[in-house]
C-alpha cells in the first residue's frame, strides 16, 4: 500500500506542488494525528487534526484544472439508482442489458471504522470497454472522460464519483441510521491543505452531507435488492 501511495504522490508532484507535511501524513509518517468529528445535518465528518501543526487537513477541488480522480480511477461501484439512470443515459431499454454489456462484478476488502475487515461485492461500471475482473482496483482512465476533463455521463455519473474524495459508511445507532464520512487519501488528489480553522470548509461539508447521506441510503437499498453484498469480518 505504501509503495502504491508513493508512486501516486510522485506522479502527482510532477504537475502539482505538494506540501511536505501533507505528503508525510498521507504516507503514514505522522503520529500526532487526532480525529475531529463534526456533525453536519445527518452526516458525521471525521477530519484529521495534526496536533504538532495545530492544523486541520482540509480539501478543495481544483477541477477543471485537475481530473486525476477520473484519470486514475480504481473502481466504480454502482447503486441500484445508478443502474437505472446510467442505463437510460446510454440508451438501454433494459437494466439487465446494461448490466451485461457495461458492467462487471468485483469483490474487494475494506477496513471498517473499528479496524474489522469488510468484504464488498458490487456491480461496477466498466472504466474501459474491455475491462475484466482482473483490472479491478488498478488505475485506469475512465472511458467517459474527454480531453477537456468533462464527464460524458454527467449529470448521471455514478454516485461514488460525486462523493470523491470522501469515503463513507453507515452505522446503526440506537435504531437510527447514522452516516459517517472521512477523506480518501489515495495520493491522487492535489486538493488537500492545512488550515488552522475548519470554518472555511463548512460550506463544502454542508454541500456534501446530503449527497453522502443519500448515497448511503441508496447503497443500503442496493444490497437489499441483491445488487451487492457486504460481509463483515472480525
Amino acid at each position: 500500500m505504501r509503495k502504491e501511495l508513493e508512486e501516486s504522490l510522485e506522479l502527482l508532484s510532477k504537475n502539482w506542488e505538494l506540501n511536505p507535511i501533507i505528503r508525510d501524513f498521507i504516507l503514514g509518517n505522522t503520529s500526532d494525528v487526532s480525529d475531529f468529528a463534526i456533525k453536519v445535518k445527518d452526516v458525521i465528518f471525521h477530519i484529521p487534526y495534526l496536533t504538532k501543526e495545530e492544523s486541520y487537513v482540509l480539501w478543495k477541488c481544483y477541477w477543471p484544472d485537475c481530473h486525476n480522480c477520473c484519470d486514475r480511477q480504481g473502481r466504480l461501484p454502482l447503486t441500484s439508482n445508478d443502474l437505472i439512470t446510467i442505463g437510460k443515459g446510454l440508451r438501454y431499454q433494459k437494466v439487465s442489458d446494461f448490466i451485461n454489456n457495461e458492467t462487471n462484478i468485483a469483490t474487494w476488502e475494506e477496513r471498517g471504522p473499528s479496524g474489522n475487515s469488510i468484504t464488498m461485492t458490487m456491480i461496477n461500471l466498466k472504466r474501459k470497454k474491455d475491462e475484466t475482473e482482473e483490472d479491478d482496483g488498478t488505475h485506469i482512465s475512465c472511458r467517459f472522460l474527454d480531453e477537456k476533463g468533462y464527464c460524458g455521463l454527467h449529470p448521471n455519473r455514478p454516485g461514488v464519483c460525486y462523493l470523491y474524495p470522501f469515503s463513507s459508511w453507515l452505522e446503526n445507532e440506537k435504531g437510527r441510521a447514522r452516516v459517517h464520512a472521512s477523506f480518501q487519501f489515495t495520493g491522487d488528489c492535489p486538493g488537500f491543505y492545512l488550515s488552522k480553522s475548519i470554518d472555511e470548509m463548512k460550506s463544502v461539508l454542508l454541500e456534501y452531507s446530503k449527497m453522502i447521506y443519500d448515497y448511503n441510503m441508496n447503497s443500503n437499498r442496493t444490497v437489499r435488492e441483491n445488487f451487492g453484498f457486504v460481509t463483515m469480518g472480525f
